[in-house]
């Protein structure tokens, strides 16, 4: 029983592990994509709506400034996007088409790059350099290096066709994404949009603390509405959670999945550490009516049992440990657990190791485990000295 007992907790501290390592890593890999193919906060046209024909604003250095001045404030750049249709002899698909420029943070992109190179932006030369997913790539036929052309559809003006040289290959896992965005020079959209050099879509900007966003899109609002008298353009503020309200309202129920998962973990555990100590009081109930006999308390001996229900806790917990550390390892570092991305946005399950929430799982447990076995403890009152030796 004592061997069945330690399994159990073993178990369990092993599922609550990968319960709250996948949830996290859910919660951290779809937010960070989210935020990689756009930002924390973005400022765009009042006009602007869903649609990839959006309203273009001036570029405001000053307000840019301002923006920066902002507590938390990691990086603003501005940014355009078009729709288009990449097509080739075989198929043709339909894309976004997002323009950046020097002052674009990349590192997402380089991060996520898997063959060839990042467009070539901000120099003399306006470069024609496309990068596309691999699912694109795949579906197209394409490779680094490649001539495409794209076609684009505007309800003021007739199709337009350009070029371009395909100079990268990147994937995210986040099919969803992968299959529509495309990157060049933010001088290529400015110009099949028919804008001058200081038109763009927006401005994305980026925070330090993503757990304060919401204040931290109030103050870049603060800053927009501050700056408002100098310029003709109307502007509003959006923030990712804002933009995407569906897939961070079913993050915030993967909380809801790990926390039953933990309760139920801790439940059976602790019917099994009860059925234990209840086993454990039968066996050694004439040695209990001896102690008694010779004066010790209550308290004392349950303490004793309480005593060697933690020893059962820890060895358990050890166990959990290092199963379900290592099978998290396991799966960070090679995959073996695949997705559908049609229905969970990514590819694999994500894993992600937090010392914080280590640390309270630890902590917590026993300390659970150990108010809880004050019930079952309280069995030894019952036992009688007089009763339980006058059979010895």
């Amino acid at each position: 029983m004592v061997r069945i007992a330690t399994l159990t907790v073993a178990v369990g501290m092993a599922v609550m592990i990968l319960a709250l390592a996948v949830v996290t890593g859910f919660k951290r890999e779809v937010t960070a994509k989210l935020v990689g193919f756009g930002s924390h906060v973005r400022i765009v046209s009042l006009h602007s709506n869903a649609s990839l024909e959006t309203d273009p604003v001036t570029v405001d250095t000053a307000l840019m400034e301002s923006v920066a001045r902002l507590p938390r404030f990691a990086s603003v750049a501005p940014y355009a996007v078009k729709g288009g249709m990449i097509k080739t002899p075989e198929a043709i698909q339909g894309v976004a088409l997002k323009g950046i420029g020097p002052d674009y943070d990349t590192a997402f992109l380089q991060e996520h790059l898997v063959v060839g190179s990042l467009p070539a932006v901000g120099g003399e030369v306006r470069s024609k350099e496309l990068l596309v997913s691999a699912n694109i790539a795949r579906m197209l036929g394409l490779a680094v290096d490649d001539r495409v052309e794209m076609l684009f559809i505007s309800s003021s003006r007739p199709v337009r066709r350009d070029r371009f040289k395909v100079c990268g290959i990147y994937s995210t896992g986040m099919e969803e994404l992968d299959n529509a965005m495309t990157f060049t020079d933010i001088r290529n959209v400015q110009r099949l949009n028919g804008w001058n050099g200081e038109q763009v879509t927006g401005y994305e900007v980026m925070t330090t603390d993503f757990s304060r966003l919401d204040e931290f899109a109030e103050a870049v609002y603060g800053a927009v509405f501050d700056n408002a008298d100098r310029t003709s353009d109307v502007l509003k503020v959006e923030d990712i959670v804002s933009l995407n309200p569906n897939t961070f309202d079913w993050l915030r129920a993967h909380n809801v999945n790990a926390a039953v998962i933990i309760v139920i973990m801790l439940l059976v555990a602790f019917l099994n550490m009860v059925s234990a100590m209840l086993i454990i009081l039968l066996e050694k109930t004439s040695m209990i009516g001896v102690l008694k006999a010779l004066g010790m308390r209550n308290r004392a001996v349950q303490k004793v049992f309480m005593l060697r229900s933690l020893a059962i806790v820890f060895r358990g917990m050890l166990w959990g440990n290092v199963v379900g550390i290592g099978l998290a390892l396991l799966q960070k570092y090679t995959g073996l657990i695949r997705l559908d991305s049609t229905g969970y946005m990514l590819s694999r399950v994500p894993v992600h190791f937090g010392w914080e929430w280590w640390f309270a799982l630890n902590v917590g447990v026993p300390l659970v485990m150990l108010v809880l076995m004050v019930i079952p403890a309280r069995a030894v009152s019952a036992v009688r000295p007089e009763r339980t030796m006058r059979y010895q």
